[in-house]
């Protein structure tokens, strides 16, 4: 599928998004979860989790097939979890031939921010206003 085959309706493009993760059940749960709560049953959201065989890891290989994947051309959101999966796609992005272009690795807590990125892209926002949605879900307070 092209580019102009998965953009909305009206013909605008959507920020995609890539959830990394360790675990491929965490990322999978938490992209099912962030359309689901934003209620967004065709986000532009992907989980890129695990290694290729199973277990718990990040692989390139992974990451990348989902950004493109999720890729309209409006430009892709990676959200990580922690330790490697940052270094794995910082390592992405200083390579830059193998990410869509924009992709940008946003510093924003995995679950609240996925579902803040997921309804600022629905929204039509792009990839600066998708990463500063994920990035102010650290200011949500539990108490």
């Amino acid at each position: 599928m092209g580019v102009s085959d998965v953009a909305q309706a009206d013909g605008s493009k959507r920020v995609g998004i890539v959830l990394v993760s360790h675990s491929k059940e965490v990322a999978d749960s938490v992209a099912r979860l962030a359309a689901g709560l934003a209620g967004v049953p065709d986000a532009r959201v992907a989980g890129a989790g695990g290694l290729p065989d199973g277990g718990l890891g990040t692989s390139e290989e992974l990451i990348v097939e989902a950004a493109h994947r999720m890729d309209e051309g409006a430009g892709v959101a990676l959200l990580v979890d922690l330790g490697s999966a940052v270094l794995t796609v910082k390592t992405l992005l200083a390579e830059g031939d193998e990410l869509p272009e924009p992709a940008r690795l946003v510093d924003a807590p995995l679950v609240e921010g996925a579902v803040a990125a997921v309804v600022t892209a629905a929204g039509g926002g792009d990839l600066a206003a998708v990463a500063s949605a994920a990035e102010e879900a650290y200011t949500y307070r539990k108490l």
